[in-house]
């Protein structure tokens, strides 16, 4: 299972001078707390996370995953 580059959402988010209650509106979340819980890992963004989040963030899907990509090459 391949993981979500967060340190890539957050660099790309503040990159945008998007806020966390702009992100956890666009996922539809009631707050910038909830938001917050996936950007920092407590919670696992799901697959029905990723187009918005993608769309929100000026990148593609694969981007996310793209570090994690990296590192396995290394192997």
């Amino acid at each position: 299972m391949d993981i979500v580059n967060l340190s890539y959402v957050k660099y790309r988010r503040l990159k945008l001078n998007l806020s966390l209650q702009d992100m956890a509106e666009s996922l539809g979340f009631k707050n910038a707390s909830t938001y917050m819980k996936y950007e920092d890992g407590t919670y696992l963004f799901k697959a029905n996370h990723l187009p918005t989040l993608a769309n929100k963030l000026k990148c593609t899907i694969r981007d996310f995953f793209e570090d994690t990509f990296a590192e396995l090459a290394k192997k």
